[in-house]
């Protein structure tokens, strides 16, 4: 008997998409209109929904017209539970599963060993592009068609190896894509497999195996390219000193804001395998470091110092590993001045070398811009040279060196601010003398690591028209045209660091350092190895002689990280000390977790976390103590501080299953040079070992993802 809707129905059901190998792939086509099942003029969803889950495993007959031709054909019942996930692997700091089927039938794909699902792509198999979608045919050569394949492919293949991975991506089936990763199994150790509850609701995690040891690398052979057209050898051949160097960061601290960058290196000792960098490509040591000599050979590098200031690294590899004509750089030891002319070498963004013959048209104190609402490592108290030639822009990475090959500056990338109107990362290139290099570099060599002593101050140049207004005598204008004929100028302080008590003041102009005019920057070395520095300055117009202390850089490199709740914090680190007036707490929020309750309840990065539950936690030491007392989905009370110095609270809940809380401290002992600890994996098995918080996971005080190059 027909019911009272029925007269009111008036569409039919159409086939829009067949699933490719699915049961009815070769029975119905698109277009078909469905008029009956198992005899019953069918035109609802619902109903049709119904026969079908009363019928898995079963067969049904459908009445189908095509072209206004009945056919009846019968078919088999799939389940769809069977073709929905419910299962996935973490590794490598990626997730993966089986295909689903609203993906396939969304796609048209097939179900049938379509390769395996890549539903994160971060870590080890961040590929250019979208963050989701891929779908990973083969890795090392094996074909990995399903979530099982994959599992037993990935258990194979050691830590810090390099394979091949061809993939697709479902938007585009036709263009398959060959990459070479490098395997992580040292920051990620963990392979684990994900299995979902239907009992309690949630998944449960196994550990799918320890990873293998990575290989012992072999030396390998390899030549430099030649430029034999080039017009000045001597300067051309500085090419085998220049390697390409890639940083991989597992985890976003100190406000950078990418999780891998790749530039080029000088190789300054090719005997101890001294290569100097700029700290826009390595900045900070929670890295991998891979040097690639000759566009051949690729070997693993260390950081073994960080510039406070000047935005240079300095890393080493293993020379005995290069079978390479690898060439140290001779660096001069003479400033390079305005006007000289001199050789330009760079890589462009091919990581091609270009060359051209120019002109030193500046070399001024700069201070590269601050990003205000990401504060992070920036070149500060800096001579910077320009030079008149278009490649200059183009080129992130390079050198300038005379006609007999010595090299004069260094052509560095210094990280910028973040623009307001597009929203990304300012950068600059810019020139470094060499002769600065020269301290450091010897103390390295003779195998000492620099304990740099810094004031905690940022300067900025004042001219003499401005320094007569401001109290400087016509006695110090005199001697200042007198000892430094080229440079007109003194040196006033802009901001000094959070946590300055006494010494130096904003305002400040500063006429000498134990007793020695300073009227350039390279006259701020003496900071470096001084406890104590005496001060002569001028402040309200008047001489004032000061007892300045001065900083060790060994206290403003990050030491200890934990993750909590999605969040990341550290202790401030320099960058936040420089752009606040007041550090409230030394739990800092340098970066979230996309979907962690860190995101769910605005934990925003830049924020201070000052109490938990009313107990106080200045430092990481008392945060982890009172925070190891939540249990699991309960709720907390947090207080924090704004950069802006705002105190507002927050009622946040505590998900240790998904976002345990990882505590990661430097120690020299280990090969990455940090160690984690799982702090609640004793407590409830859960599904980290550490924090896979980079690429589309994490998202810093903008709002934006980090991301790749």
């Amino acid at each position: 008997m027909e019911s009272y809707s029925d007269f009111f129905q008036t569409g039919m059901l159409v086939a829009e998409v067949i699933l490719p190998d699915g049961s009815g792939h070769t029975h119905i086509e698109e277009g078909d209109v469905l008029v009956k099942v198992n005899g019953e003029l069918l035109t609802q969803f619902t109903r049709l929904d119904a026969i079908l889950d009363s019928s898995v495993g079963q067969t049904v007959k459908l009445l189908v017209q095509r072209g206004g031709e009945d056919i009846e054909v019968e078919l088999e019942v799939g389940d769809l539970h069977a073709i929905t996930p419910s299962r996935y692997v973490s590794v490598g700091g990626a997730s993966f599963h089986n295909l689903s089927y609203q993906q396939a039938r969304y796609y048209a794909v097939s179900l049938q060993s379509p390769g395996v699902y890549c539903c994160e792509a971060t870590g080890s198999f961040r590929f250019d592009g979208s963050e989701f979608g891929w779908l990973i045919q083969t890795i090392d050569n094996k074909p990995t068609p399903d979530l099982d394949t994959f599992i037993e492919v990935m258990k194979a293949i050691p830590d810090r190896s390099r394979v091949v991975v061809t993939y697709k991506h479902l938007r585009d089936m036709h263009t398959l894509n060959t990459s070479i990763l490098f395997i992580d199994r040292h920051w990620s150790k963990s392979m684990k497999l994900a299995v979902r509850n239907d009992e309690t609701g949630t998944w449960d995690f196994s550990d799918l195996g320890k990873p293998i040891q990575p290989v012992d690398p072999v030396p390998r052979k390899a030549n430099f390219v030649k430029m034999e057209a080039a017009q000045h050898p001597a300067a051309v051949d500085i090419i085998r000193s220049l390697v390409r160097i890639g940083a991989t960061m597992p985890m976003r601290i100190d406000g950078f804001p990418k999780s891998r960058k790749v530039g080029f290196g000088l190789v300054i000792d090719a005997e101890k395998g001294l290569v100097v960098v700029s700290r826009a490509i390595v900045p900070y040591d929670m890295c991998d470091i891979s040097v690639t000599i000759a566009d051949s050979i690729i070997v693993d590098g260390k950081i073994l110092f960080l510039h406070p200031l000047q935005n240079y690294a300095i890393i080493q590899y293993d020379p005995s590993l290069v079978q390479a004509p690898v060439k140290s750089a001779k660096l001069a030891e003479r400033p390079i001045k305005q006007g000289e002319d001199t050789i330009f070498v760079g890589l462009n963004a091919n990581h091609r070398p270009v060359v051209a013959k120019t002109t030193v048209t500046d070399i001024t104190t700069v201070a590269i811009p601050a990003s205000a609402s990401t504060p992070r490592y920036r070149g500060l108290n800096l001579d910077a040279i320009t030079v008149d030639s278009s490649l200059s822009g183009q080129c992130g990475s390079g050198v300038l060196v005379a006609e007999d090959g010595t090299v004069q500056a260094l052509w560095l990338t210094y990280l910028g601010e973040r623009s307001g109107h597009s929203n990304k990362d300012v950068e600059y290139h810019l020139g470094f003398a060499t002769p600065a290099l020269l301290p450091v570099l010897n103390e390295i060599k003779s195998g000492k690591k620099p304990n740099l002593r810094i004031l905690n101050m940022e300067t900025q140049t004042v001219q003499m028209a401005q320094a007569r207004i401001m109290g400087v005598t016509d006695e110090w204008m005199e001697r200042v045209e007198r000892e430094d004929p080229e440079r007109h100028q003194l040196f006033m302080v802009r901001k000094v660091d959070a946590g300055n008590v006494g010494g130096l003041a904003e305002g400040d102009i500063i006429l000498t350092l134990n007793d020695k005019l300073i009227t350039r920057v390279s006259d701020l070395d003496i900071m470096y190895s001084n406890d104590v520095l005496e001060a002569l300055v001028v402040r309200k117009n008047e001489e004032v002689r000061l007892q300045v202390a001065t900083v060790p850089t060994s206290e403003l490199e990050t030491d200890r990280v934990v993750a909590f709740c999605g969040a990341i914090l550290h202790r401030p680190h320099h960058a936040v000390r420089q752009q606040i007036s007041k550090v409230h707490s030394d739990v800092y929020i340098t970066a979230r977790m996309r979907g962690s309750p860190a995101y769910m309840y605005g934990l925003a990065p830049t924020n201070f976390i000052m109490a938990v539950n009313g107990k106080p936690t200045l430092d990481l030491e008392s945060f982890v103590r009172e925070t190891n007392k939540i249990e699991d989905n309960t709720y907390m009370r947090l207080t924090l501080m704004t950069f802006d110095s705002v105190k507002w609270v927050c009622t946040c809940k505590a998900n240790k299953h998904w976002f345990p809380t990882i505590d990661m401290v430097k120690d020299p002992s280990v090969r990455e040079g940090w160690r984690s600890k799982n702090l609640d994996d004793d407590k409830k098995k859960n599904g980290a070992d550490f924090p896979p918080m980079e690429d589309a996971g994490m998202e810093d005080a903008d709002g934006c993802a980090s991301g790749g190059e």
